[in-house]
């Protein structure tokens, strides 16, 4: 357990007369009253008689006093702290009685546990590098949020190319009825120079069938004495018909028609060809933005997996995106009493040899919450002195005017233990 107050004695410190409080060990020591009666002097005086003179009120002395300040505490492993005369001069002594200074009280009081305001209201970051150093995650975890940062900034700029690409490919023309290379025109002219050969050898058989019917009209008018030769012409001409009988010309409308259309149609494929090519692109793109997705998720789970290895101050409190959270909730939407709790967990395993802090202004927290954060500080074993505008039953001693509340000066407070039975 860390070191606790056992007694304090204060007298002419700010607006302080004569104080004298024994806080309870484990809990909530409220001190009430009204505004201006010393209420925040009496924490004043702690952390100026146990945080040295960086704590020193800019007029440490009463107003109104020739006495300089007095303060004496005792320390529950039995380190006795003064601070007397006219320069208020520290003397410390442990148990054994060897004096000592503010180098053996450094060693078990933890500077933010003097002033808990000051880490509650630290930047977001600032708490969050706190809670990180206690637990001595946070180069690996930076390490891992820069990689992660990278990635994303790495997949941001894959992705717009991605979805540039993808809209170029969707605004390409496409010609399904188009082949799926360009036509050579070459091949469709000599194509068509064969058939132009087949279709003149045709023509020469046309013309020679032609020739032998004149002759034989010729010969059969002029020598139809010669039955001889005409028998013979006969015979040629029957087989000139016979082999000229199933000739047929072929069309070369359709070559023609193609030739007359290579342009367009090898515009075609090539359009087809580069929505081809924008699309590959852009699929690869996007191949590359899933693979960075997957890395990003992989970088996170490695955050999530070191801070949930690492041994919080407090159950249910991590860092989120460089940020403190406590059970699902940020900061700013944590409760009044969550977020004391989460600023005296971290306080306390800065230095585990304190067991008490300060805390200031406690008027903004209902009865019900005052309740919450008692049990839970008495629960962890935990000493807190805090201040509170209010006269109320939660209060376990009152001051007035620099006294304790019913107390002829120089007063000596009888502290109640507070209860969260109220």
């Amino acid at each position: 357990m860390g070191i606790k107050i056992n007694k304090l004695e204060i007298e002419n410190v700010k607006r302080i007369k004569a104080v004298k409080v024994e806080p309870t060990a484990n809990g909530l020591t409220i001190i009430g009253g009204n505004n201006n009666q010393g209420k925040t002097s009496v924490l004043d005086a702690i952390a100026w008689a146990l945080g040295g003179d960086r704590y020193r009120p800019s007029q440490a002395q009463r107003e109104g006093s020739s006495i300089p300040p007095y303060l004496h505490i005792v320390m529950d492993n039995g380190i006795v702290v003064e601070r007397k005369g006219k320069n208020s001069d520290l003397k410390v002594t442990d148990p054994s009685g060897v004096k000592a200074g503010q180098q053996l009280l450094n060693e078990f009081v933890e500077q933010l546990a003097l002033d808990l305001p000051r880490f509650m209201e630290a930047s977001e970051k600032e708490k969050a590098q706190t809670l990180l150093r206690i637990i001595g995650v946070g180069d690996r975890l930076e390490q891992l949020e820069q990689e992660e940062k990278s990635l994303y900034n790495e997949r941001l700029a894959i992705g717009q190319i991605a979805d540039r690409k993808k809209k170029f490919a969707d605004e390409q023309p496409y010609y399904p009825d188009a082949p799926k290379e360009p036509v050579s025109p070459s091949e469709l002219i000599r194509r068509q120079q064969d058939i132009l050969a087949r279709n003149g050898e045709n023509q020469r058989k046309r013309a020679r069938l032609h020739e032998l019917e004149q002759k034989a009209q010729r010969i059969m008018e002029e020598l139809r004495d010669l039955l001889q030769q005409q028998k013979a012409v006969e015979a040629d001409l029957a087989v000139a018909r016979k082999s000229a009988e199933n000739l047929q010309d072929e069309s070369t409308a359709e070559l023609e028609a193609s030739i007359a259309n290579i342009e367009e149609i090898n515009r075609k494929v090539r359009a087809n060809l580069d929505k081809d090519k924008a699309e590959t692109d852009a699929q690869d793109y996007k191949d590359q933005y899933n693979a960075l997705t997957g890395k990003i998720e992989a970088a996170r789970k490695a955050k999530t997996d070191l801070l949930s290895s690492a041994k919080m101050p407090l159950p249910g409190l991590s860092v989120e995106d460089g940020e403190l959270v406590y059970q699902g909730q940020k900061w700013d939407n944590m409760s009044g009493s969550d977020r004391l709790k989460v600023a005296t967990a971290v306080v306390r395993e800065l230095n585990p040899k304190c067991g008490f802090v300060l805390l200031d202004k406690l008027e903004q927290m209902d009865l019900q919450t005052l309740q919450e954060f008692g049990r839970w500080l008495e629960a962890e074993g935990l000493q807190a002195i805090a201040t509170r505008v209010s006269t109320g039953g939660e209060c376990s001693i009152i001051i007035e005017d620099g006294y304790v509340a019913g107390q002829e000066a120089p007063a000596v407070g009888t502290v109640k233990k507070w209860s969260t039975d109220f």
